[in-house]
């Protein structure tokens, strides 16, 4: 466990480093190596397969409004790259609030470490973000009442949908930044 943690923290150092080369006033470098997208997504992977075998006091004490994972391509690809964006950092805050909320019904020890370092993905995915010169979007307060959600009531259920969450919408959001396109003379 201290292991994955770690790895983290790694990846986590990695991309701030590499933020913060000391001396230079460059903008941030884009981070377009869907490498670290699937690092992401394998330690969401551990920390759903430790939620699944954990025993005692890992519920949620209410349900929480995540989004929805289900991705209509048609639909996606006649959207522009802001609306995307908008619907994935609406999908990345839900997550967020859904996972503080379970970190707080959560009385495993051993989980704690697993949401801790699932809610610290969600902030380093949002610096990627920003690194590829994605605008930043702040949903409106009601967002739990935004079209595109569902209420999910188990935390194996959310961290399900955090994991396809990052296989779906923010994979292809990422795949697709422009900011990762090489230009063409």
């Amino acid at each position: 466990m201290l292991q994955k943690t770690g790895r983290g923290l790694l990846a986590l150092l990695l991309l701030v480093l590499d933020w913060t080369q000391p001396g230079l006033s460059s903008p941030l470098r884009p981070i377009c190596d869907l490498r670290v997208l699937n690092h992401f997504i394998q330690e969401a992977r551990d920390a759903e397969g430790a939620m699944k075998s954990c025993r005692e006091g890992c519920g949620l004490s209410q349900s929480v409004t995540v989004p929805q994972t289900t991705v209509d391509f048609d639909v996606w690809e006649k959207k522009n790259a802001l609306e995307q964006a908008q619907e994935v950092q609406t999908g990345l805050w839900l997550l967020q609030q859904s996972l503080n909320t379970l970190q707080t019904s959560v009385t495993n020890t051993a989980m704690h470490s697993h949401i801790d370092n699932t809610i610290r993905n969600l902030l380093s995915i949002n610096a990627v973000l920003r690194s590829l010169n994605i605008q930043e979007f702040t949903p409106p307060a009601n967002a739990t009442d935004l079209e595109g959600t569902w209420r999910v009531s188990l935390a194996t259920e959310l961290l399900q949908v955090h994991v396809n969450f990052l296989r779906g919408k923010v994979h292809l959001l990422l795949s697709s930044a422009q900011a990762c396109k090489p230009d063409v003379s």
